[in-house]
């Protein structure tokens, strides 16, 4: 669907992309870095709406640099900004972008009006966009990038400003996109752990630089650690603080979750082997609680992308106080 060789875009004093160099098949990958990190500028190359300044970059087989409107006729694209017009209609604008794809008009209007019923708005289709909230908004951008039937969608940080309720329902529409209709999705986003419950594939990239892609099963492989969650009892109240106390006596060292969702309540153990299960379970029996889980704990993305990170956070910090101090000193600006 996409590949990458040594693609790298630079900016007067700024590197938004160096040497990158990715292969990304069919299915839902995400596109994963910090505010800065190159995510959007790549897309506008993968589109042909920016030039590379070194590297080459095919998408769908076609050549970025010379066939950028042939790639535009079979990709959407969602962008991350606010971009609608407000004094229109749903319908109207959808239709409008399906012209733009080369539909006829009929067919336009019948496409508009079954996307807009798969992104939850066909009810609303006919309001002017002014008046919907953030997240309608949202569902609007993400029709217009489907109503023409494309072969692959760039999807860009989707969920911006939207509640935890409508970030669910905007990654489950992400996801039917796939599973439903065949179309291929390549997703960007900041936040982990919506792409770590989307996708199939993940890419990080941080200043520019590939840091990993693989498959979310690979950076979610099962690890040594127990994971072990228990009721609190009336002789002990506090369930989770009686079992790593326990644990500590028989000289077992725990840990806890994290900053997981559910960490507070979470007890981790290294497993030795099947005694450990046993160990566990005499425990537990032992002081009268009760065993809500035990499981062989996986890797998430956010821990498996947050240490190779570090080292390119701290490149980044030393490289803007070395700009702020050339700047304070009458240095040349960044302003471009």
């Amino acid at each position: 669907m996409i590949a990458t060789e040594s693609l790298s875009k630079r900016f007067p004093r700024v590197t938004a992309l160096d040497r990158l160099t990715m292969d990304i098949g069919p299915g839902v990958t995400g596109l994963v870095g910090a505010n800065g990190a190159g995510k959007s500028t790549m897309i506008k190359i993968l589109l042909g709406l920016s030039p590379a300044t070194e590297g080459r970059a095919e998408v769908l087989g076609l050549d970025v640099a010379t066939k950028g409107a042939e790639i535009r006729e079979r990709v959407g694209y969602m962008p991350e900004h606010d971009c609608l017009p407000p004094d229109v209609s749903a319908t109207e604008f959808v239709v409008h972008m399906a012209r733009m794809s080369g539909l006829p008009p009929t067919a336009a209007r019948e496409r508009t009006a079954d996307t807009l019923r798969h992104v939850g708005l066909y009810e609303e289709r006919y309001r002017p966009i002014g008046g919907y909230s953030t997240g309608m908004k949202q569902r609007v951008k993400l029709a217009q990038a489907l109503v023409h039937d494309p072969q692959l969608v760039f999807l860009d940080e989707p969920t911006n400003g939207l509640d935890p309720v409508g970030r669910d329902d905007m990654l489950d529409l992400i996801r039917r996109v796939h599973s439903d209709f065949g179309i291929s999705v390549l997703v960007t986003s900041h936040l982990l752990g919506e792409l770590e419950r989307t996708c199939d594939h993940v890419v990080v990239i941080d200043g520019g630089k590939l840091l990993r892609s693989s498959s979310t099963t690979d950076f979610t492989q099962n690890t040594a650690t127990l994971a072990i969650e228990v009721t609190d009892s009336d002789e002990h109240p506090d369930g989770t603080k009686a079992l790593r106390e326990a644990f500590a006596e028989r000289g077992i060292e725990t840990a806890t979750g994290g900053e997981l969702p559910g960490a507070g309540h979470t007890v981790l153990i290294t497993a030795q082997g099947e005694e450990t299960y046993d160990i566990v379970r005499d425990v537990v029996a032992d002081l009268g609680l009760g065993l809500v889980r035990m499981e062989q704990r996986r890797h998430h993305i956010a821990e498996v992308f947050r240490p190779a990170e570090q080292p390119r956070a701290t490149e980044r910090a030393a490289a803007w106080a070395a700009t702020a101090a050339a700047q304070q000193t009458g240095g040349p600006s960044d302003e471009r």
